[in-house]
């Protein structure tokens, strides 16, 4: 149990970091920031915002390490990954009206 939650740290260490990170790009008005949001909005609510795993080849290696990271936290989360941040329900809000619905391009 022990081991489990020194890994359970060690990913949250790296993740929240990396998350802050990630919702400072996603609110950028640039290519890489428009698949960084839809990333984020992705693991928000997936079947609202569906996200292609292929659009992670658009980022480059530091963002990329950063969304895997984001990932691997919250592959078992303890919260919602919008819960993470400081008004993340009013920042998902604002992405998911700039650039989410699923839509590519």
């Amino acid at each position: 149990m022990q081991l489990i939650e020194r890994q359970r740290d060690a990913v949250r260490r790296s993740g929240l970091p990396a998350l802050a990170r990630l919702v400072t790009v996603a609110q950028r008005d640039t290519g890489q920031s428009a698949v960084v949001g839809r990333f984020l909005l992705g693991l928000y609510n997936g079947p609202d915002f569906p996200f292609c795993l292929t659009e992670l080849r658009a980022l480059d290696q530091d963002l990329h390490n950063d969304c895997l990271a984001v990932l691997a936290m919250d592959w078992s989360p303890e919260r919602e990954v919008h819960e993470l941040i400081e008004n993340g329900t009013a920042i998902w809000q604002g992405l998911s009206s700039v650039g989410g619905g699923g839509e590519y391009g």
